[in-house]
């Protein structure tokens, strides 16, 4: 084991991200939750074999995923969904003509109102019935419905994707002048991922032959047998049936919750604030009694320190000593502070009975984070349907989104976590590689995110592994706001439920995986999604002033 450890660090690398990428390939090819339970192999062989300290897995991103999941198969359990479906199907069968671009919009905005990418599958047999009984490729509307619901993770109010990045933008050292919080960032991404999906129906319409000129088509359709396969074996509609008023309450109590997120998301003076610790680098003059009379921040300033008679000069504001035999102090050679007996003079003015103390650290009043407002109400949701509703508790984690869900769930889990203990470890050769790259090249922050996100199957963990890191290195907030959709990666390899989903509905085989695996139904569409959101995205945030 020594051996590897000692191997040179860019090498070591190079062998890890091969274990990831292996545990990538072996896991999509199992399928289930195997993706996720083999992180614990490349755990295993990282910790064990590299000494690599063992990182964090994205918690707040797995709790906000289970909430979230908990109350949209809740929705589904109560027939909440099926009135949005019903309402879903009546567009896409009044317009069977525009399947290919109506089917992506509705699954995209489904994801919106949801905040999981998982409500595709009560829609994916729909919209393969429309198509195939109007003779359209069923290819075309699959597999941009697949694609567009995951690009509306990034412009749900209620999903952690969103949520988090908010939060690195605000509390970013370079803060981003105008940006205030969640709808800011929305007001971005909801447009620019509605233009993108909007791009990727255009290209589904046209792509592939139609079926009546598709030669392998029609050949297999003079099997009798295939042909019934086919065509045959109709979804079950929901339109001209009359769902009972709990499921239409339920669907509005789902709705209400997301729209009081919503709000509470913008109006951050209504969430409860608590005291909390914060870093805050600051010079303390204090009375007798250890109270505050003045507090001088000190971050980013250069300080000349003079301890009994000896200087000491400290950059950036990083003082960490609490010393009290503090004789002067000056701040960036303009601001003098003097000690003399029980006094301190700052400047001209005098504070009796004071001292001079460092502190780094203090308390400030700050509201719930949106992180937890979202798992809240995602939960009083689910609670409101099951006691209004009168539905069926026990039948909630039989249901598909519930099933789906957890799936993803334990695939972010061993992932993320896997993923995180490698990228941690080598941080900084990372940032000496890329950080000149990304400070002059800067769309090539959206490139590496896309390729984050494929390892670690989720936007929400993608953002939490390379945010902290591209803001660190210096890449520009507002290049990471215009480059948000940047973040879904992960319809690279067809190994996620909802591509799989929409393979295994479409019974004409149109949407498929090809013989070299990367030669799937859903890499140009998605390609198309996140490139045209992105630049949407970039003149978006130039107009709101961002760039």
């Amino acid at each position: 084991m020594d051996i590897l450890m000692n191997l040179p660090n860019s090498l070591q690398f190079a062998i890890q991200l091969a274990i990831v990428c292996i545990c990538l390939f072996y896991g999509s090819k199992k399928g289930g939750i195997t993706l996720g339970m083999l992180g614990g192999v490349g755990l295993i062989v990282m910790i064990f074999g590299f000494g690599v300290k063992p990182g964090k897995p994205a918690i707040d991103v797995m709790l906000t995923i289970l909430a979230v999941v908990v109350a949209s198969a809740t929705l589904q359990t109560s027939g909440g969904l099926d009135v949005m479906l019903q309402i879903a199907e009546k567009i896409l069968r009044k317009n069977p003509k525009y399947i290919s671009i109506l089917a992506p919009i509705t699954t995209c905005t489904l994801t919106i109102l949801c905040g999981t990418g998982h409500v595709v599958y009560t829609i994916l047999p729909i919209v393969y019935d429309i198509a195939i009984k109007n003779n359209i490729r069923p290819e075309r509307p699959m597999a941009a419905s697949s694609v567009s619901a995951q690009l509306g993770i990034i412009a749900s109010p209620v999903s952690v994707a969103v949520v988090t990045l908010t939060a690195f933008i605000i509390n970013s050292n370079h803060h981003l002048a105008g940006f205030d919080g969640y709808l800011d960032l929305l007001k971005i991404t909801i447009p620019s991922t509605y233009l993108g999906v909007l791009c990727v129906g255009i290209f589904s319409w046209f792509r592939g032959k139609d079926l009546d000129k598709d030669s392998e088509f029609q050949e297999k359709i003079k099997d009798e047998e295939f042909k019934k396969y086919v065509y045959g074996g109709g979804c079950k509609s929901l339109i001209g049936e009359k769902l009972p008023n709990s499921a239409w309450l339920s669907m509005w109590i789902f709705l209400g919750a997301i729209a009081l997120v919503a709000v509470l998301g913008y109006f951050s003076n209504l969430r409860p604030a608590f005291n909390t610790k914060v870093d805050s680098a600051s010079i303390l003059i204090v009375d007798n009694n250890a109270k505050t009379i003045k507090e001088i921040p000190i971050k980013n300033s250069n300080l000349i320190i003079t301890y009994n008679e000896l200087n000491k000069t400290i950059k950036d504001g990083k003082v960490k000593s609490t010393k009290e035999n503090i004789k002067a102090i000056s701040i960036d050679n303009n601001l003098q502070i003097t000690q003399e007996n029980n006094y301190v003079i700052i400047n001209n003015e005098k504070f009796e009975n004071a001292k001079i103390i460092f502190s780094d650290k203090k308390e400030q009043a700050k509201p719930l984070g949106m992180v937890e407002v979202i798992q809240i109400f995602m939960l009083l949701a689910g609670s409101l349907i099951i006691i209004f509703t009168k539905t069926n508790a026990n039948n909630i984690s039989k249901s598909e989104i519930f099933k789906s869900g957890m799936v993803a769930l334990v695939a972010v889990f061993g992932i993320s976590w896997m993923a995180d203990s490698m990228v941690a470890t080598h941080t900084q050769m990372i940032k000496d590689s890329l950080g000149n790259i990304l400070s002059e090249y800067p769309w090539t922050y959206a490139i590496v995110l896309i390729i984050i996100s494929k390892l670690v199957n989720s936007q929400a963990a993608a953002l939490v592994a390379f945010v902290p890191l591209a803001l660190n290195i210096g890449v520009n907030p507002a290049v990471i706001l215009a480059f948000a959709p940047a973040c879904y990666g992960y319809f690279i390899l067809p190994t996620y439920p909802s591509d799989l989903a929409a393979i295994q509905f479409d019974r004409s085989g149109t949407t498929r995986i090809g013989r070299f695996v990367i030669n799937h139904s859903f890499i140009i569409p998605g390609f198309i999604g996140v490139i045209t959101s992105s630049i949407f995205g970039y003149f978006l945030a130039s107009f709101y002033g961002y760039l």
